[in-house]
């Protein structure tokens, strides 16, 4: 069986960290599947979709490792390009990655005790993202 639903998230702009893992396991749960696969894909080009212990400290980490790879105000060809703010977002959406697979086993996500599926948005405004959640088993 595949089967998928949307999740639909506000965000408030860069750095912005959302847990969807109980949005995740509710559309698991509304399918019946006992044991597969689990990918979470964002649609759009400069928001990610990771596991991370979702707590304070890391919400700071993670954007400071990331400014340190893909500074803000760095030189970027695609602002030259298009006159926009947005270069160091989608290198940075790009790094981590638009999607997550994760095992189905007895119903249940295979997440450890500390992990969580989260999505990182990296653009610099606010956005509305939709996470495809799509089920794959039986």
């Amino acid at each position: 069986m595949v089967t998928h639903r949307e999740i639909r998230v506000s965000t408030v702009g860069q750095d912005d960290l959302i847990d969807l893992t109980d949005d995740v396991a509710a559309v698991v749960a509304s399918t019946g599947v006992m044991d597969g696969v689990v990918v979470a894909f964002v649609v759009g080009s400069t928001a990610a979709v990771t596991t991370i212990e979702f707590e304070p400290g890391l919400a700071h980490d993670l954007p400071a490792a990331l400014e340190l790879i893909a500074p803000r105000h760095g030189h970027y060809e695609h602002e030259a390009r298009w006159h926009d703010d947005n270069g160091h977002s989608h290198v940075r959406a790009s790094l981590i990655g638009p999607s997550l697979t994760i095992p189905l086993v007895k119903g249940k996500l295979t997440l450890g005790t500390w992990q969580q599926v989260v999505l990182f948005e990296c653009d610099t405004r606010p956005r509305e993202r939709t996470v495809i959640v799509q089920v794959l088993g039986e």
